[in-house]
């Protein structure tokens, strides 16, 4: 006797065109939950029994709009950079942007990070879709430092603020630091001093033998996307929250006063000193520009405000806290040596023109 067992039926597959609509109903749903970020802020800041303009109620509000912003620009790069990794192996990647095009590949990142309005910390999910995706660690530092440190708003404020020459110098000098700390960190070849399980992204082993191999398909591609999402998302997200959550308390509590009097002085100190003071500060360029123009109306010298300036949007330690979840302490400490070299030599020579 004996008893016919069959399988349970499999499901079949959704067809292509059901992935493609869902993608783009994804990316409406995004872009229009995005433009709510600042009004829903605003409302939950409202429910708290704190004054809206109070210090609280600034990091509050700064905290319920940052949050969700890095987190969701983070879902949304990560998906593009590992649909886009499937059609282009990570080794091909490298061999277009490595040796004698590296230098051209810097520059490319760096003026990327001018036409993208990232603060420092929303510049980072895409710093690391470009290093998941293969691309040469130097050529992401370019556009790590870029698109913080010069934008199209920042340069915009600027010109308003101390006249044309001074924006074009200081965009020169911006893009300048961006291009050549990234080439210096490339030539010294560091990553081996990534984290672990970026590395392991990086090199794109598993992901170059099955694309070499097989033909994917856009839902395979789709399906790539989601787990390159899955992957990085789980082992970032509570450091963007504290890194962030940290950036809000400061951003509600910046002793002005105090920065006007250090900056102020005529001491060759100052330029060192307000570097310093801008790394535990986090704001984007727009944020810090209004601090700017309140310093340099109270005596600041521009040099030495600029630097402050450069050191906030470029070098903030809420940055630093989520790079730590990429970067090995050794290659941040490399990171913020050669960008605040460059931004010290920015304030000096700034002070000694103007």
């Amino acid at each position: 006797m004996s008893a016919d067992i069959t399988s349970p039926p499999q499901r079949a597959p959704r067809p292509d065109w059901v992935w493609h609509l869902g993608v783009v109903a994804f990316v409406v749903v995004w872009w229009l939950v995005y433009q709510q970020l600042i009004p829903a802020s605003e409302w939950i800041t409202a429910l708290f029994p704190i004054a809206r303009h109070s210090h609280t109620g600034e990091a509050v509000a700064f905290f319920f709009y940052d949050t969700p912003k890095v987190m969701m620009l983070l879902t949304l790069i990560v998906f593009a950079m590992g649909v886009v990794r499937s059609f282009f192996s990570p080794e091909k990647t490298r061999a277009l942007l490595s040796g004698r095009r590296e230098g051209v590949g810097n520059i490319f990142s760096a003026g990327l990070g001018i036409v993208t309005p990232f603060c420092s910390c929303s510049a980072v999910p895409l710093f690391i879709g470009f290093v998941s995706a293969g691309v040469p660690l130097g050529v992401t530092f370019s556009f790590l430092i870029a698109a913080p440190m010069v934008n199209e708003v920042a340069l915009v404020l600027l010109v308003g603020l101390v006249g044309w020459q001074v924006a074009a110098i200081y965009l020169i000098f911006g893009l300048s630091i961006a291009i050549v700390a990234g080439f210096i960190i490339g030539k010294l070849h560091l990553e081996g001093w990534l984290q672990d399980w970026v590395r392991d992204i990086h090199s794109g082993a598993n992901t170059a033998a099955v694309m070499e191999e097989y033909h994917l398909s856009m839902t395979d591609r789709y399906r790539l996307g989601i787990e390159a999402v899955r992957e990085i998302f789980s082992k970032v997200w509570v450091w963007i929250i504290l890194g962030i959550g940290m950036g809000a308390l400061i951003h509600g509590y910046v002793p002005q006063d105090l920065m006007v009097r250090i900056m102020g002085a005529g001491a060759w100190w100052s330029v060192p000193a307000a570097v310093l003071m801008g790394v535990p500060m986090y704001t984007n360029a727009a944020g810090v520009i209004p601090i700017v123009e309140a310093l340099l109306g109270k005596g600041a010298a521009l040099g030495t405000v600029l630097a402050f300036m450069m050191s906030v949007i470029a070098l903030s330690l809420p940055e630093m806290i989520i790079l730590r979840q990429v970067l090995t302490l050794r290659l941040i400490a490399v990171f913020v040596g050669v960008v605040a070299s460059g931004i010290l030599a920015v304030g000096f020579l700034f002070n000694v023109i103007f």
